[in-house]
C-alpha cells in the first residue's frame, strides 16, 4: 500500500511538472504572439506614416504647381470655333513681354505698360506623337483679328488688315488678351486650338537657368547698341561670335536682339528663336525627361506661365509635357508661315499658306510623311479614287451649304446661271454680283475657316474648281471662264481624303529647321 500511495504522489508531481512546463509554454508563445503583433503594428505604423509623409510631400508639390499656375478666361473664347480634328494637337505658344510681376527689370519699360505678344508660335503635335512642327507667325504680319472680349464683359469688331500682336494688346491690359490671340490664330488657320501657353521674359529666363544654360552660336559680336538702337555709342561687348551657353538675362536677351545681325528684321531674329528653342529642347531630352528631372523645369515655368483652364492643373501641364517625349530631335521641325515683305510689314502668302494648314489638319509632316498613326496601305490601280476631274451621275446634295456667287468674267448673266445650278442641288443660294475682278480662268471656291468640307461639295459641281480659304466666314463661288465655256458640265466625283493630297508647300518645307541641326547653320534672313 505504501509503494502504491508513493508511486501515485509521484505521478502527480509529475503532471504538475508537465501541467507547468506546457503553461511555461503557452505563456512564452503568447509572449512571443504580443511581441510580433507588437512588431508588426510598429512595422505597419512606420509604413503608413511613411506613405502619409510621402503623399503630403506629393501634394505639396502638387499643390505648389497647380498654385503656381495661372488661366485665362475661357469666355473670351469664340463662339465661331472650327472644328476638332480628333488627329493631332495644336498648341499656341506666346511669348509675352508684359512688364508685370518683376519682367520689367528684365525687359525694361514700365511696370504699368500693355502687355504685348514679343512672339508666338503654333506646335503642331502630330496624331502618332513621333512628329511635331512649329509654326512661327511674326508680329508684324497683317491679317484681320476678329471680335475679342473686352475687360468691361463687350466684345470688338472685327480688325481688317492689323498686325498680329495687336491681338494680345486688345483691352490694353498689362498681361494682354492671350484669348483674343488663340481667336486670331484659329481664323487664320482653320484649325483647332487645344491649348493655349503664354510665357513671360522672368519664366523664360528662369527655364534657362534650370537646365544649366542653353547652346547658341553668334554669327558675329554684338554689342549694347544691336539690343538698343537708341543708345549714342556703340556700347560694351556682350556676345561673342561663336557658340556659347546662355542663361537668365543673357539668354533673354539674344532672342530679343535684333540689330546687328543679318538686315535686323523680325524674320531673322525668329529663325535665331527656333534655333533656341531646338537648342532647348535637346538640353532637356539630355537632361532625361522624367517627372524627377522635370519638376524644376516644371516649377520654374509655372511661376510665370499663364495657360487656357483646360491645362491649368499641375498632372494636367505634366501629362501633357510627358507627351512629347517619344518625339525625337529630327521629327521636331521649326517652319515660318508663307510670307512676304509687304512695306515694313509682314504679308501672308496665298495659296501656299491655305495648303499648309491643310497639311497640318491633314497630319502630314514637313516632309510628306503621314503621321496620322492610321496604317494605310497603297490603293491598286483597280480601288484607287477617281480622278476630281472627271464627272459622275452621283449626286451632290448642297442641303445646310449657304453659298454668294460672283462672276469672275466678262460673260453676261453668268452669275445668276451659277447660282440656279447650286440651287437645283438644294444649295441655298444667298446671292449673285459681279466680282472685283473679271479675269477669272478657272472658277474659285472661297471658304472661311472649317468650312473645307463643304467647299469641296460645292466644287464638285464646277469642274476644274480651285479651292482657296479666306478669313471671312461662308463659301463664295467666283466663276469663271471654265464654267462660261461649259455650264452644263456633270458634277465631279468627290475628292479624296484630303489627307491624300495635303502637303506642306516646297518653299516652306526646304526652309524648315530640326532641334537637332548645327547651332550655327541657316541663323539669318538677309
Amino acid at each position: 500500500m505504501a509503494g502504491s500511495r508513493q508511486q501515485t504522489a509521484s505521478a502527480r508531481r509529475d503532471d504538475d511538472r508537465r501541467g507547468g512546463t506546457r503553461r511555461a509554454n503557452a505563456r512564452a508563445a503568447a509572449s512571443r504572439r504580443r511581441k510580433k503583433r507588437s512588431r508588426l503594428r510598429l512595422t505597419l505604423a512606420i509604413t503608413v506614416s511613411l506613405l502619409v509623409l510621402a503623399a503630403s510631400g506629393a501634394g505639396w508639390v502638387y499643390f505648389k504647381l497647380s498654385g503656381n499656375i495661372e488661366t485665362f478666361d475661357a469666355d473670351g473664347l469664340s463662339d465661331n470655333r472650327p472644328e476638332s480634328t480628333a488627329k493631332g494637337q495644336n498648341v499656341l505658344v506666346i511669348g509675352s513681354d508684359a512688364r508685370t510681376s518683376g519682367n520689367s527689370a528684365l525687359g525694361g519699360g514700365s511696370k504699368d505698360d500693355v502687355g504685348r505678344s514679343d512672339t508666338a508660335f503654333l506646335l503642331h503635335v502630330y496624331a502618332d506623337g513621333k512628329h511635331a512642327v512649329a509654326v512661327s507667325v511674326p508680329r508684324d504680319t497683317l491679317l484681320d483679328i476678329p471680335p475679342c472680349k473686352l475687360p468691361d464683359g463687350s466684345w470688338t469688331e472685327e480688325q481688317k488688315n492689323a498686325m498680329f500682336n495687336a491681338a494680345f494688346s486688345v483691352g490694353q491690359t498689362t498681361k494682354g488678351n492671350p484669348a483674343c490671340t488663340q481667336n486670331t490664330i484659329e481664323k487664320l488657320t482653320g484649325l483647332r486650338v487645344d491649348h493655349t501657353i503664354v510665357v513671360d521674359f522672368k519664366g523664360f529666363a528662369k527655364m534657362t537657368e534650370v537646365v544649366g544654360g542653353v547652346e547658341v552660336c553668334l554669327p558675329n559680336d554684338l554689342y549694347q547698341r544691336d539690343l538698343n538702337p537708341n543708345r549714342a555709342t556703340r556700347g560694351d561687348l556682350i556676345f561673342k561670335q561663336g557658340i556659347q551657353k546662355l542663361s537668365g538675362a543673357k539668354a533673354l536677351d539674344y532672342v530679343r536682339i535684333r540689330h546687328g545681325i543679318g538686315d535686323g528684321s523680325d524674320i531673322g531674329r525668329i529663325k535665331r528663336q527656333q534655333a533656341f528653342v531646338g537648342s532647348l529642347i535637346k538640353q532637356v531630352k539630355s537632361d532625361g525627361l522624367t517627372p524627377t528631372k522635370l519638376l524644376p523645369l516644371a516649377t520654374a515655368a509655372t511661376e510665370s506661365m499663364t495657360v487656357d483652364a483646360e491645362l491649368g492643373t499641375a498632372d494636367k501641364l505634366i501629362s501633357f509635357m510627358m507627351g512629347l517625349k517619344s518625339i525625337d530631335l529630327h521629327n521636331t521641325k521649326f517652319i515660318t508661315i508663307p510670307w512676304r515683305y509687304q512695306g515694313a510689314r509682314v504679308a501672308i502668302v496665298e495659296p501656299d499658306a491655305t495648303q499648309l494648314w491643310a497639311a497640318l489638319k491633314a497630319d502630314r509632316t514637313v516632309d510628306g510623311t503621314d503621321a496620322s498613326g492610321k496604317s494605310k496601305g497603297k490603293k491598286s490601280k483597280e480601288t484607287a479614287e477617281p480622278s476630281p476631274s472627271a464627272t459622275t451621275s452621283e449626286a451632290v446634295s448642297g442641303e445646310g451649304i449657304a453659298v454668294a456667287v460672283y462672276n469672275g468674267t466678262t460673260v453676261n448673266g453668268l452669275a445668276a446661271r451659277g447660282g440656279r445650278v447650286l440651287m437645283d442641288h438644294g444649295f441655298t443660294l444667298t446671292g449673285t454680283a459681279t466680282a472685283a475682278t473679271q479675269d477669272y480662268g478657272a472658277t474659285v471656291i472661297e471658304y472661311g475657316p472649317g468650312e473645307d468640307a463643304k467647299a469641296r461639295t460645292t466644287a464638285r459641281l464646277f469642274p476644274g474648281a480651285k479651292l482657296q480659304q479666306a478669313t471671312a466666314p461662308g463659301i463664295n463661288v467666283i466663276l469663271g471662264t471654265t464654267f462660261a465655256n461649259d455650264p452644263t458640265a456633270g458634277p465631279v466625283a468627290a475628292s479624296p481624303d484630303s489627307s491624300e493630297e495635303a502637303s506642306v508647300p516646297s518653299a516652306v518645307a526646304d526652309d524648315a529647321r530640326s532641334a537637332d541641326d548645327d547651332p550655327c547653320s541657316n541663323l539669318s534672313y538677309g
